[in-house]
């Protein structure tokens, strides 16, 4: 069959997507940015990567007509924009009149359990997705899933950076709101599953793991996971507002996803039995289970999606990679520094390690320096780290940069600032004429643009000195 993938640049779409070309099928994959794609469908021969965008009706022209099935995977807990649930809401009404002119039989989409009357902005949004998109063309199957654990999920990296991070925590009280905790494995599992299912067409479930606990029971059954003993408090006075700083200052998330996350758990979140896991032979582990599995790929380093690659967790870029790939020039400020080079596979390969918990090389007091004055201005600070620790493509998220272009080949990486400045911020290494290249480049907003280059310059001679300094040295 010929599956439509929209979102195949999320942390679902990239994890779906192996699976159903594991089974034979073609896959067309939907993104609003190819560079960010490209190379990781590049040797498949039965992978097909579209650039649309479903907020613009036009770019969808590019998808196919002959269609088999068709994944909804399109939403953001970015809650940026004012007009958040009619942007929601514009997607699904562009994609549902796009693929009605197609041969689609099927879409699944992939929404959130709503069991309450009272429900958070995102679950209002969701549900009112699924409304939009129902049709009389093609078949509507829904699976609706609460808190999501796997390796580089949300969820799962808030959860490990506060039982890692703190031994005693004064916690807000919703940490007593019960859930049912689903592994990404098995979400997987009901959605590729489902594709061309009969018996589950125009059918709405909800799926869960097997036990209900509370965030509390999470956090405190993760720690014993890792070996870890810690206390939790939990108290009543904590407003959302101080909930969302609270997880934004000790964790890597970001503070409108903090927000979007606070408001969302606030709400319990039970599934209503159904037929569903014996029809799809799907067994859900549970979350203890869950959380060890998810230790097993970060100890094996084959993280294939993570929620800190995603845009959401953008301090300021967007979707449109191709927009920074060409780095200014006029009216900017640059610092570049080149060193001869011993071997040039050696030095790609510690460009390509920087970052995480590799570090910087060189400064590293005045690099976490940085993350946490970024990070008290509201920025993303240094925490997301990076997914991979060894491999960077266009799109991943690289403490407070973004890839923009990741090659080893032409042996060049370009990454783009995410913290708050005021301008905006490149960074470049390229190997030419067996010589490291290494260029900063800062394009200032305003007079104060100009002030923070040269209250900083001072610095940079040190950090980027040392950094291409130790870059080069193949024996450090």
């Amino acid at each position: 069959m010929t599956i439509l993938v929209t979102g195949a640049t999320g942390y679902i779409g990239k994890r779906l997507i192996p699976f159903l070309l594991n089974q034979g099928h073609t896959v067309v994959c939907v993104v609003r940015d190819r560079l960010r794609a490209d190379k990781s469908y590049a040797e498949e021969k039965n992978a097909y990567v579209i650039e649309a965008d479903f907020l613009k009706p036009k770019t969808l022209e590019n998808i196919p007509k002959k269609i088999d099935i068709a994944y909804y995977l399109i939403h953001s807990m970015s809650n940026s924009s004012k007009d958040f649930e009619s942007l929601e809401e514009a997607c699904a009404r562009n994609f549902k009149s796009y693929i009605e002119t197609t041969d689609t039989k099927q879409v699944i989409y992939l929404s959130g359990i709503t069991n309450e009357k009272i429900l958070s902005k995102h679950l209002r949004s969701r549900k009112n997705v699924e409304e939009h998109l129902k049709s009389n063309k093609y078949a509507l199957t829904i699976f609706k899933a609460g808190i999501i654990v796997g390796s580089g999920s949300s969820s799962f990296e808030i959860i490990r950076d506060l039982v890692e991070k703190l031994p005693f925590m004064i916690a807000p009280k919703w940490l007593n709101t019960k859930t049912q905790p689903l592994a990404v494995r098995d979400v997987i599992a009901f959605l590729y599953r489902a594709a061309g299912n009969e018996s589950v067409y125009n059918k709405t479930y909800d799926v869960f793991g097997p036990e209900v606990i509370t965030y509390k029971d999470m956090l405190l059954q993760f720690a014993e996971v890792r070996g870890l003993k810690r206390h939790i408090f939990t108290v009543p006075i904590m407003t959302p507002k101080l909930s969302s700083y609270w997880l934004y200052f000790v964790t890597s998330t970001s503070y409108k996803l903090a927000t979007s996350l606070v408001n969302s758990m606030g709400i319990q979140i039970i599934g209503k039995p159904s037929d569903i896991n014996k029809k799809l032979n799907v067994k859900p582990i549970t979350y203890r289970e869950a959380v060890k599995l998810a230790f097993n790929k970060i100890e094996q380093n084959s993280i294939i999606s993570s929620w800190k690659d995603s845009m959401v967790s953008s301090g300021r870029l967007r979707n449109n990679l191709h927009k920074y790939v060409n780095v200014p020039k006029f009216g900017c400020f640059t610092d570049h520094k080149q060193r001869p080079i011993k071997d040039a596979k050696t030095t790609i390969e510690k460009v390509w390690s920087i970052g995480g918990k590799n570090g910087w090389y060189y400064g590293t007091i005045l690099w976490r320096l940085r993350g946490y004055i970024d990070k008290l201005f509201g920025g993303i600070g240094l925490r997301r780290g990076r997914t991979s620790s060894t491999e960077l493509n266009a799109g991943d998220a690289l403490d407070f940069w973004r890839v923009i272009f990741a090659n080893k080949a032409e042996k060049k990486l370009l990454l783009y600032a995410e913290m708050k400045l005021p301008g905006e911020a490149w960074l470049e290494f390229k190997i030419e004429d067996n010589r490291l290249k290494q260029t900063a480049t800062f394009r200032p907003r305003g007079i104060w643009g100009r002030i923070y280059w040269y209250s900083v310059l001072p610095f940079h001679g040190l950090i980027f000195s040392g950094m291409i300094n130790k870059l080069v040295n193949v024996e450090s």
